[in-house]
């Protein structure tokens, strides 16, 4: 899949994803399985593109990328199941997410330097 095409697919399933949490309360029966499609589509996405550089702090980083993106799937199953820890996965996974990008951004500026 080509850098574009994983960029789309982000995208289109990250708003999938924040949609299918904001219309959670409202109790739609095909809310989980909107989830559960742009969760796997995140994971997807996060997983088909490993860091093959030899920057330790980079790997490390596309580690906890890789385990945030399968926290995604795994707050599905909770979410098919009525429990609500798949909030607390989610929460997990995005503050996770969140990191990785701010730290990537900031060592490929000092990369470049």
């Amino acid at each position: 899949m080509s850098e574009k095409g994983k960029e789309i697919l982000v995208y289109v399933c990250g708003t999938l994803l924040l949609l299918s949490v904001i219309f959670y309360t409202s109790g739609w029966k095909f809310i989980p399985y909107i989830y559960a499609v742009s969760g796997a589509g995140m994971a997807i996405a996060f997983l088909a593109s490993p860091y093959r550089g030899e920057n330790l702090r980079l790997k490390r980083l596309n580690i906890q990328q890789a385990i945030a993106a399968l926290m995604l799937p795994v707050s599905s199953y909770f979410m098919f199941r009525g429990m609500n820890e798949w909030i607390i996965c989610l929460l997990v996974s995005a503050i996770l997410q969140t990191y990785v990008i701010f730290i990537q951004d900031h060592e490929e500026k000092k990369k470049k330097k």
